[in-house]
């Protein structure tokens, strides 16, 4: 019989994807064969003409899965969906939509991983819920949280009468995101605040900094930007960006390793201080990832061929500096297949610090 489990988390940016990554890397040394499902997507692209969700793209890539993408992601949510759905509800057709593709996807399996959208509630608005869905293919449900303990412990609270109200079983809990310096701490008092409310801890996973670094490519993309220069490089990491307002030397001052600027071509002054970073490499406090010219104005032509023999990877928009910016503070980034030490450093970390045999022996 096919063993399933579904994902959940108490709110989005939990590190829920991260998480299934990781499992699924495990759980492939315990199992035979695995399918993983997404059945309600949020973030899609337009596959030989279907919607599909991103992480079933990035959990085909990566594991390289051979069931086709449609039954892996059956439900993609486009924009102005709810709306069309409260005026014209379909719960049948969708429910049969992710049941069927689930029941395709477990013929000779000895595991399914299903993974939620958002916190339990997410997707009530169209009747499927992560907790309907959760009911709806008969899973057990694993709940990752971030790191810390009232929040801890008062978000999964909050999210597990929800999926226990629609008859799903909780396993246990996933805490993520532990800051290094507090993990001892958290670990001990967690495991006392979680064991008085009979909720087994199943892992408890620390921050990794380097994890929530996006790369240039990410950004690229995401911004829906002109690419100049710099292709090469667009695995740079960001860790920090400044809007380019300042003097030189006082941007100086903000500067550290894997900056990002943001600025209009006109700030040859900077441009050149982010190219003389360049080259000096280790001789500098700073590095600049990469530059995005903002205003839809290109750099002088003299100026870009100093930054494409750089190498510097630079990208034009057409929304000025501060609309950018707040733009990019927003995002949330999600891990490409090309990001190969993080997805190592993922499955390190949840052989180190998740209790996969527990998991399988609760399955």
């Amino acid at each position: 019989m096919t063993k399933k489990i579904f994902i959940a988390a108490t709110r989005q940016n939990d590190g829920k994807t991260s998480v299934s990554l990781g499992l699924l890397h495990a759980f492939q040394k315990r199992f035979s064969k695995i399918a993983y499902m997404k059945p309600v997507g949020q973030q899609f692209k337009w596959i030989e003409g279907e919607k599909i969700d991103k992480d079933a793209v990035l959990f085909k890539h990566v594991y390289g899965l051979e069931d086709p993408l449609s039954l892996m992601s059956p439900v993609a949510v486009p924009p102005g969906f709810t709306e069309n759905y409260i005026e014209n509800p379909n719960r049948e057709e969708l429910s049969e939509k992710i049941s069927s593709a689930f029941e395709q996807l477990s013929i000779g399996k000895d595991l399914v991983v299903v993974e939620g959208t958002g916190h339990g509630g997410v997707g009530s608005v169209f009747d499927l819920s992560n907790a309907d869905v959760a009911h709806l293919l008969g899973t057990k449900v694993i709940l990752v949280t971030l790191g810390g303990i009232g929040k801890a412990i008062d978000e999964v609270m909050l999210n597990k009468p929800l999926f226990e109200s629609k008859g799903c079983e909780i396993m246990g809990v996933i805490i993520n995101k532990i800051q290094k310096e507090k993990y001892d701490k958290i670990n001990a008092v967690l495991h006392k605040g979680f064991e008085r409310l009979n909720i087994p801890i199943l892992g408890m996973i620390p921050f990794k900094k380097s994890l929530a670094k996006p790369t240039i490519a990410q950004l690229f993309e995401d911004l829906d930007a002109e690419l100049l220069s710099g292709q090469s490089a667009l695995s740079n990491k960001v860790s920090a960006f400044i809007i380019g307002a300042m003097l030189p030397h006082d941007a100086m001052d903000y500067l550290t390793e894997d900056t990002l600027l943001i600025l209009p071509a006109n700030r040859e002054d900077l441009i050149m201080m982010a190219l003389c970073g360049a080259m000096l490499g280790e001789q500098v406090s700073y590095r600049v990832s990469a530059i995005i010219f903002t205003g839809g104005i290109r750099p002088d032509k003299r100026m870009m061929n100093l930054i494409t023999h750089s190498k510097m990877p630079t990208m034009l928009v057409q929304e000025d500096s501060f609309s950018v910016a707040t733009k990019i503070n927003k995002m949330l980034f999600k891990l490409r297949a090309e990001e190969t030490d993080k997805i190592d450093m993922l499955q390190s970390l949840i052989e180190t610090y998740v209790d996969v045999d527990a998991i399988c022996n609760l399955l």
